[in-house]
């Protein structure tokens, strides 16, 4: 049975009390499901401070972005043994804020994602396509450009250490979620995609989906045969709300 994970990206919200209350809030709640991995990924001045909060419990931490390099001379970014001493045990890459604000091409995550993994990390790497590349007949052209251009150079043993999330970006904040069938479609396209690199891999991936999921659309997402839980983003900022998402998935 593949891993089941639902991992909350906090995104840039969350002083270091607000992160020390929402924390202590989810431990507080009943979450109900102990199949899942339960992941939160506050802003980098908050992971210290989170890490402390969630000792002894069974939520993991995450980092948003790393960079590809292990130190130097590159103002303001985190490296992978930085996560890696605050506690943290996963990394998002990718995501579609990144790519647009910040000029990420497939190559850049692809060398952050060697970089995560030969630290010892765990990469959530995001794909997904926008409204226009949807509406024109594009998503597999475009999620198969990124999939490939992420995974470029990892072999079976990599690929059985990442974990893939599918967010269409039309869907991300914007209150529009995939319907089940269209998000279970690029699931499928996806593992199939990883399995004609290595079966194995491909049948043993995780694929999260994200994109505006909420406590009344999981359940049914979730049930899809390839998606294997969530990155929440909003939802993952109300305690009730994302322990509601866990425990549907």
């Amino acid at each position: 049975m593949r891993q089941q994970i639902v991992a909350g990206n906090w995104k840039m919200n969350g002083t270091i009390p607000e992160t020390e209350n929402l924390i202590k809030q989810l431990l507080a709640g009943d979450s109900k499901n102990e199949r899942a991995t339960v992941l939160v990924c506050p802003p980098f001045i908050s992971l210290q401070a989170a890490a402390k909060a969630l000792e002894g419990s069974h939520i993991k931490l995450g980092g948003q972005d790393m960079s590809e390099h292990e130190k130097g001379a590159y103002t303001g970014e985190i490296s992978a043994s930085m996560l890696l001493t605050v506690g943290a045990s996963h990394v998002i890459l990718g995501h579609s804020e990144r790519r647009q604000y910040h000029a990420e091409s497939d190559d850049l995550v692809n060398r952050k994602a060697k970089a995560a993994l030969a630290a010892g990390l765990t990469p959530i790497i995001c794909v997904g396509e926008s409204l226009e590349q949807r509406e024109a007949g594009q998503t597999e052209d475009v999620v198969g450009r990124q999939m490939r251009g992420c995974l470029n150079g990892l072999g079976p043993d990599d690929l059985k250490k990442i974990v893939v999330a599918y967010e269409p970006v039309w869907a991300i904040g914007t209150g529009k979620t995939a319907t089940p069938e269209q998000a279970q479609e690029v699931h499928a396209f996806i593992r199939d995609l990883v399995k004609d690199i290595d079966t194995s891999a491909g049948e043993d991936l995780p694929i999260l989906y994200g994109g505006s999921v909420k406590p009344n659309n999981a359940k049914e997402l979730m049930a899809q045969p390839d998606i294997d839980g969530s990155l929440v983003g909003g939802a993952s900022l109300k305690a009730d709300d994302f322990i509601a998402i866990i425990n549907a998935c």
